[in-house]
């Protein structure tokens, strides 16, 4: 019988680490179990890991939490890229075939990975999303199968500045091994659109605290990803220096006013000492910027409006009071709010929250790469305690040939102690035997 896999995925933005777990059944159903996450100010910025000490510890306390809720061991985790420098660019590749054999799997895998061949300035490739296929210059949405004398594919290679991923991996240096790196901005296109929207043509916004990242759909491809500087930061950074107050005010201030994009119909109440309709000129100034931004991305991928149907929001920022409308009205565009990914289950309502959006997509992602019987953590195994012996069960020993983490050297400690206070029990036990032999032979 097939055991359940687990699924650890780990999440890096610019106000936040997110760690989360699922499980996977044997049927194919995805839960999600257990989540953890912990703010930082500073130690990421635009998602590009600055402190690496200090992001490297939230990781570590992390891991620990979510390994004490599962009472188990994390043995590897798929890492989710997301950050400023992150964008797509076009590469094409020609090949020409023999016509007598029929176009395989294979020899499209072989023809993409070509697109990598000549090293970029300044970026390194992150991953690649075949675009578009030509078989003898006739387009075709999968050529497999087909026979032809050449064939072109397009592709978008997603690239980044080499200090995203090298500092990336210096996080998880001597630490819990990452199984692959995951594109967020991928995940989610992958998880939460529907096939009409990216065959119809949709405009993917993920607005975060530092940036926001465009990725826009197009018969069933994706055909354009960037990623904007900027950010929910942006608007509490601007009330925080309007109005002469802590970021920590400005951004209580900026959440407790139901549409501040609208500053018209903003009162003039106070909140901690602020004017909310003048908070929400700055707010709304600062997100009228974003939006132009956002919507320069459609003429910068060489789309119009016309050939979008939608624009799906995700990400903190997007929450904000208003932003659906506005963004409407400036694009002219039918806007909705992004949902969860609808092949998993959230058991835990105080986590099914939007804003983890991201992590569930890259779980629901890593679930459908990993490998059968492949899992993300080794569970405890307990066997039966020494008869008699106060406590029950002890853990099994399943770390042959490991170094044993702090956690584990507790647990050895643990079962040394019950061992020495059982001796001790042992010859206390001996000992009062041994007076009532005495006692019964005089």
């Amino acid at each position: 019988m097939e055991k359940n896999q687990y699924i650890v995925a780990l999440e890096i933005g610019s106000s936040k680490i997110v760690g989360a777990i699922a499980e996977k059944t044997s049927a194919g159903y995805l839960s999600i179990t257990h989540l953890q996450e912990e703010k930082h100010l500073n130690s990421v910025r635009y998602g590009i890991v600055q402190n690496v000490e200090n992001i490297k510890n939230s990781i570590n306390r992390i891991l620990r939490t979510l390994e004490g809720m599962i009472d188990g061991r994390i043995t590897q985790i798929y890492m989710g890229v997301s950050g400023r420098s992150l964008h797509s660019i076009v590469s094409e590749v020609n090949r020409s075939v023999g016509s007598t054999e029929p176009i395989t799997q294979e020899l499209i895998d072989r023809i993409v990975s070509e697109a990598t061949s000549t090293p970029l300035r300044n970026h390194d490739t992150v991953a690649i999303v075949p675009r578009t296929y030509y078989v003898d210059k006739v387009e075709t949405p999968n050529p497999v199968g087909q026979f032809g004398s050449s064939i072109k594919i397009k592709v978008n290679l997603i690239v980044a500045k080499p200090s995203l991923m090298l500092n990336l991996n210096r996080l998880m240096n001597n630490n819990v091994p990452v199984k692959e790196y995951i594109v967020t901005p991928l995940a989610v296109g992958k998880q939460i659109l529907s096939d009409s929207d990216r065959e119809l043509g949709c405009m993917l916004v993920d607005m975060g605290a530092e940036t926001t990242t465009v990725s826009i759909y197009k018969n069933k491809a994706l055909i354009y990803l960037n990623t904007i500087p900027l950010g929910g930061r942006n608007l509490t950074r601007d009330v925080m220096n309007g109005k002469n107050v802590m970021e920590e005010t400005a951004e209580n201030v900026k959440k407790n006013i139901n549409n501040p994009l609208d500053p018209a119909s903003v009162s003039n109440v106070v909140i901690e000492g602020v004017n909310a309709r003048e908070a929400s000129n700055y707010i709304s100034a600062r997100m009228g910027e974003i939006i132009a931004n956002v919507n320069q991305q459609l003429a910068i991928a060489g789309v119009t409006s016309n050939d979008i149907q939608s624009v799906v929001l995700v990400g903190g920022c997007a929450h904000i009071g208003g932003l659906q409308q506005k963004m409407a009205e400036t694009l002219k565009m039918r806007v909705r709010m992004g949902q969860n990914p609808p092949t998993l289950n959230v058991l835990n309502g105080e986590i099914n929250r939007m804003e983890y959006i991201e992590v569930f997509s890259l779980l629901a992602s890593a679930a459908d790469r990993i490998e059968v019987g492949e899992t993300c953590i080794e569970r405890n195994n307990y066997v039966d305690a020494t008869p008699g012996m106060i406590g029950g069960t002890i853990p099994a020993d399943n770390s042959a040939g490991q170094q044993a983490s702090p956690a584990d050297n507790t647990r050895v400690a643990d079962k040394s102690k019950k061992s020495s206070m059982w001796g001790d029990w042992k010859k206390r036990i001996t000992s009062w035997m041994s007076e009532d032999d005495d006692d019964d032979n005089q």
